[in-house]
C-alpha cells in the first residue's frame, strides 16, 4: 500500500474506503495526502506503519555489458531489507568489491535498485558506477526505479549523477513492525 505523490496529483493504493479518503483529504489541497497528519490517518486505518517519505527517481537500462558481479550476500543489511520489501531480488558487487548492489521487484513489479558503499570507500565513485551497472542489468527498453530520502543529499546527487531523474515522492506501508 502506498501514496505516491507526483506533479499536481497523486495516487493512493490502499484497501481504506474512498470515500474515507476523500473526507480525510482537505478540498483543493495538493499537497494534503504526504502532509504527516494525513499519513498517520491512513496508516492508522489501515493498521499498517508508514515507511519514510522518499524521493522517487527513475532512469531507462542501458546497453552493453555488465562490469557488476553477481554474488551472495544475503547477510548484508541492505539485502535483508531488499528481501523484505521486494521480490526476485539480486545482490551484486563492483569489481574493487566494495559496493553492494540490490536489484529486485518492488511496488507494482517495477525493478528497484538499492546501493551501499562502505562509509570508507565513499566519494570516488563507485556508487554512480555502481547505478550505472544496475542500468545495465535491466537494459535497453527497460526502467529502473530508486527511492531515496530527501534530506540524503549525497544519495540523491549520486542517483542524479547516475542519470536518474526525480518523478515525484512515495510513502509505503508495511504491516510488519518497523526497523
Amino acid at each position: 500500500m502506498a501514496i505516491l505523490g507526483f506533479t499536481a496529483h497523486h495516487v493512493i493504493a490502499s484497501s481504506a474506503p474512498e470515500d474515507w479518503v476523500r473526507a480525510e483529504l482537505a478540498e483543493g489541497d495538493l499537497s494534503a495526502p504526504l502532509k504527516p497528519r494525513f499519513v498517520s490517518r491512513l496508516a492508522e486505518k489501515l493498521g499498517r506503519h508508514d515507511d519514510s517519505l522518499d524521493i522517487l527517481l527513475t532512469a531507462e537500462g542501458l546497453p552493453g555489458p555488465v562490469a557488476l558481479r553477481e554474488t551472495d550476500v544475503a547477510s548484508h543489511p541492505r539485502v535483508l531489507r531488499a528481501l523484505r520489501h521486494r521480490v526476485d531480488v539480486r545482490a551484486f558487487t563492483d569489481a574493487l568489491e566494495q559496493a553492494v548492489i540490490v536489484v529486485g521487484r518492488g511496488l507494482a513489479l517495477r525493478h528497484e535498485v538499492a546501493v551501499e558503499v562502505p562509509e570508507s570507500a565513499r566519494g570516488r565513485g563507485l556508487a554512480r558506477d555502481a547505478l550505472l551497472g544496475a542500468r545495465r542489468i535491466v537494459g535497453p527498453g527497460g526502467l529502473l526505479f530508486a527511492q531515496a530520502a530527501p534530506a540524503n543529499a549525497a544519495s540523491v546527487r549520486c542517483l542524479l549523477a547516475a542519470g536518474f531523474r526525480p518523478i515525484g515522492a512515495e510513502i509505503l506501508f508495511f504491516a510488519h513492525a518497523p526497523l
